[in-house]
């Protein structure tokens, strides 16, 4: 991990300028938004990734001092999660696994890529939550294959349920922004 802690403020800035859009647009959850986040348009930036990775590695860490337990890998789920936990991987040499969004029907036909052993402790990053159902249904694929999710780590919580319905759910969820933070309102 880097020894300089990245310029929170700076980085905010830089998510908000590249990937704020306006207009009208259905997320995930159904909803409609006047304003989109498009995860893509910082995550396949260098500039931009690589301090988010470092920001990742320092919430993984806390996540692991507050719960006394060391995570054995992380995930991400597609495909905006990607990225964003192979950056943090490199940072905190910590191994991570894919979740797919269902199964594959091709192949070895499943919904995990990478190894995964029953018993495992994960770490989940995700990139930009407003209910968290995408990463509520991660951790329970996860929890399915025998791994113990000690929590969720997103980029954006666009504060519109995501925390707590993952506390609801059970689940840990820590975030690096909120849309306030990128000084986004409605």
């Amino acid at each position: 991990m880097s020894t300089t802690t990245p310029d929170r403020a700076d980085i905010a800035r830089r998510i908000a300028d590249l990937s704020l859009l306006r207009g009208t647009f259905t997320l995930r959850s159904g909803r409609t938004s006047s304003y989109y986040l498009d995860k893509y348009l910082f995550s396949t930036r260098p500039e931009v990734l690589g301090p988010i990775a470092e920001l990742l590695g320092e919430a993984i860490g806390r996540v692991e001092r507050e719960t006394g337990e060391v995570a054995d890998r992380l995930a991400g789920a597609e495909l905006g999660g990607i990225p964003l936990v192979t950056g943090a991987s490199l940072v905190t040499g910590k191994p991570c696994v894919f979740i797919r969004n269902q199964k594959k029907d091709y192949g070895t036909a499943k919904q995990l890529e990478g190894k995964l052993e029953a018993g495992e402790k994960v770490i989940i990053v995700e990139d930009v939550a407003t209910t968290a159902g995408q990463t509520i249904e991660a951790c329970k694929t996860l929890e399915a294959l025998g791994a113990k999710v000690l929590a969720a780590i997103v980029v954006i919580d666009r504060q519109e349920g995501a925390s707590e319905n993952m506390a609801e759910a059970g689940y840990r969820m820590e975030r690096l922004f909120t849309k306030a933070d990128l000084g986004v309102d409605e």
